[in-house]
């Protein structure tokens, strides 16, 4: 059986995830907005591929970047609600839902005639019902909660509907590790995407000196040892019932095969005591705690080695954490300490405004536009020169 997939991810982090589809050998069709199919709109960020049901299981396990990983069950147009049950009542539902079983339906629609999203949501669980001569009944979609009702996403765009079945169950960010967060964490998908972003080689030394509950240094540390980031996790699909067991236990053999015992050196290191108990912890969990050296340390006082690496980190910016606090000056001396500790070094920064980077005097190759939380912000790439 082959599948129509659509991986979600973080707006700007779509050529990444490009990227680590090809790497597995899966040809993906160009980023996708419903305008590339037809429709001029703007969608959210993600790439749309081919997949057999085995590429199903290992982009789940294996992409560091994506947010979810849907499966496309239809398209049609529809511009009344019985139109809508009668269509959606044909889709292959059989491929992703027991008789009866619990459904939780999300929509979002965008300048067509129906609108009302809550009553299109109770049309596609009527549909459902129609398809098993059974009622579906509809549950919210709570990630904390067990079980997860099974996710349907419904897309209206110009009454065209578009109709999905999420494979993930809780977001792909949730790898298992980070029980404790710090101060304005960022999400795990991110950091494996700042990680790419940066250009590191996976084997020079890598350093983050505001690293908070460990995210980046940890994401730093799977992706040195081939570690698959959904390897401690449950996914939706495994309750559907053409779920095939040996499939799934084949490929996560296959990945964990491929898991090596990198030498890298990765250091971690913030002011905050209670971050760096917090990060220690969750890179245990990770199984990667001997991979990384926690220090309790002021930026100014770091001690990298010898060796040119990499400097990639989310330093605050003063929106969450801090927004009444002048941050010119950390910056100023973020750059100084770059300078003088770190010569020839490769930075990656990500931060929400361009004058705190000026104040870091580093020449930037790159700017990549992204968002944390919501919020708009920046990667920015560099080279250190010295004093």
């Amino acid at each position: 059986m082959s599948f129509r997939l659509f991986a979600i991810t973080a707006p700007g982090l779509e050529p990444f995830t490009t990227a680590e589809l090809a790497s597995l050998g899966i040809t993906a069709n160009p980023p996708v907005t419903f305008a590339a199919r037809g429709e001029p709109k703007e969608e959210i960020g993600g790439v749309e591929f081919d997949a057999s049901q085995a590429d199903l299981y290992r982009t789940n396990l294996l992409l560091r970047t994506a947010n979810r990983i849907v499966y496309r069950l239809g398209e049609f147009t529809a511009v009344s609600f019985p139109e809508l049950r009668k269509k959606a009542a044909r889709l292959p539902w059989e491929t992703i839902l027991q008789p009866g079983q619990p459904v939780a339906v999300r929509v979002t629609c965008h300048k067509s005639k129906l609108y009302h999203s809550d009553a299109v949501a109770e049309r596609v669980a009527g549909a459902i019902g129609d398809f098993f001569g059974k009622p579906a009944p509809m549950k919210k979609f709570n990630e904390n909660s067990r079980p997860l009702p099974q996710l349907i996403l419904v897309r209206f765009n110009h009454d065209t509907c578009t109709i999905s079945a999420d494979t993930s169950g809780e977001l792909l960010h949730r790898r298992g590790y980070r029980l404790e967060t710090a101060k304005a964490p960022l999400r795990e998908t991110l950091a494996a995407g700042l990680i790419m972003a940066s250009g590191w080689d996976g084997r020079s030394p890598l350093l983050d000196p505001f690293c908070g509950s460990g995210t980046l240094a940890i994401e730093a540390a799977l992706y040195a040892r081939r570690i698959a980031p959904g390897k401690n996790r449950r996914f939706a699909f495994m309750d559907w019932p053409g779920f095939d067991k040996k499939k799934w236990e084949h490929q996560l053999a296959r990945a964990n095969s491929l898991e090596i015992r990198s030498p890298v050196t990765i250091l971690a290191s913030d002011r905050d005591a209670g971050a760096i108990q917090i990060a220690r912890s969750n890179a245990e969990r990770a199984g990667v705690l001997d991979l990384i050296q926690f220090d309790c340390l002021a930026v100014s006082a770091i001690q990298p080695p010898n060796q040119a690496g990499w400097v990639v980190t989310n330093p605050p910016y003063g929106v969450r954490v801090s927004p009444d606090k002048d941050l010119r000056d950390l910056y100023a001396r973020f750059g100084d300490v770059l300078r003088r500790q770190c010569p020839d070094w490769n930075t990656g920064v990500l931060c929400s405004n361009d004058l705190l980077i000026g104040q870091m005097h580093i020449p930037l190759l790159e700017k990549i536009h992204l968002t944390n939380g919501g919020l708009p912000v920046s990667f920015y790439r560099g080279k250190v020169q010295s004093l």
